[in-house]
């Protein structure tokens, strides 16, 4: 592999600058929710019964916990863990005797803590998020956002330093279940809870992007490392390799602000999130998503033109953990 003159073609590469992080959508999708409450005062009861231990109604203060899997981000598979705690207040504007009385109505103060996985059970990344839970979604929500008002306060991994907003979307089935800490949780799959959509705001620290050389676009020729340009366009089926930034962590791992050592083959620096790039809206098959050698922040990403991907102005989309990067524009023939 001619990393020679692929390094001194990135070298004078800047990275594309955007006014505002792109926008990010997560919509997270959870099965066998269940609600633990706090209602037993002696410790050696707890988690005691394989058999369903379904709660009294809750009252104001009764602290909960969640716990919930992760099935999908976005219409892909993931696994992952959703876990949260609470403290009611069931808040309403009405005096209600054992309710608080408040200008909203809310469930209670929620915490939540969700940790994705790719599909195969590899960490991606956290997203931490605090609030008040069962209030209405706040303004500038998704679409569709029906319920809670969390800050997301923070993440790890994948969404380092992210921050945004995190609501309830929608019931998807199953049976909701409020149940008695003397309930094991180690049999909820076999007990079963409800299934929900949460749909999250994320605005991400670092996001992915192609630089830039002089011809354009940092993307090349797989064959000889040649730029793609009007006088030399990519064509279908042609595998192309692109310089980018913002891919994040890496595998094996890689101290923050460390350059990625010189190239061996077969111990590459591998992205440890998924990566996806289209081609005018259509999947392209990513071949390799690795650490350039010698460079802080900047990655190579082989990829093929889809088969049938109209001549013109080509619209490339990337995307690494579910977080969209700018397009650019790459001519095809």
């Amino acid at each position: 592999m001619n990393w020679k003159v692929a390094f001194v073609l990135v070298a004078c590469a800047a990275a594309l600058v955007a006014q505002t992080p792109p926008v990010t959508i997560l919509e997270v999708d959870v099965d066998n929710f269940v609600s633990y409450y706090y209602d037993v005062t002696d410790p050696a009861k707890l988690a005691t019964s394989a058999a369903p231990v379904l709660a009294a109604p809750g009252r104001v203060f009764r602290r909960q916990v969640v716990i919930a899997d992760v099935i999908a981000v976005n219409g892909r598979p993931a696994r992952g863990l959703f876990a949260g705690e609470s403290t009611p207040l069931q808040s309403t504007p009405r005096l209600t005797p054992g309710q608080a009385i408040a200008d909203i109505g809310t469930w209670g103060l929620n915490q939540q803590h969700v940790v994705l996985l790719d599909a195969d059970g590899r960490e991606i990344g956290g997203i931490f998020a605090h609030g008040v839970g069962g209030a209405a979604a706040p303004p500038g929500s998704p679409q569709g956002a029906a319920a809670h008002n969390l800050t997301i306060v923070g993440g790890t991994g994948a969404f380092l330093g992210a921050r945004g907003q995190w609501a309830y979307k929608q019931a998807l089935g199953g049976t909701s279940r409020s149940v008695s800490m003397v309930e094991d949780p180690a049999y909820r799959r076999v007990n079963g809870g409800s299934s929900r959509r949460d749909v999250a705001h994320l605005i991400p620290m670092t996001w992915p992007e192609v630089l830039t050389i002089p011809a354009g676009p940092a993307i090349f020729h797989g064959e000889d490392f040649s730029p793609v340009t009007a006088e030399r366009p990519a064509r279908a089926g042609e595998l192309l390799m692109m310089s980018v930034s913002g891919l994040g962590p890496v595998k094996p791992n890689l101290d923050p602000g460390k350059p990625f050592p010189a190239w061996e083959a077969g111990k590459e620096h591998v992205v440890n999130s998924p990566v996806d790039v289209t081609v005018n809206g259509k999947a392209a098959a990513v071949t390799s998503a690795i650490g350039w050698p010698g460079m802080n922040n900047v990655y190579r990403v082989d990829f093929r033109v889809p088969e049938g991907t109209a001549a013109g102005a080509a619209t490339l989309g990337l995307s690494v953990a579910w977080i969209n990067g700018p397009e650019v524009k790459i001519p095809v023939r």
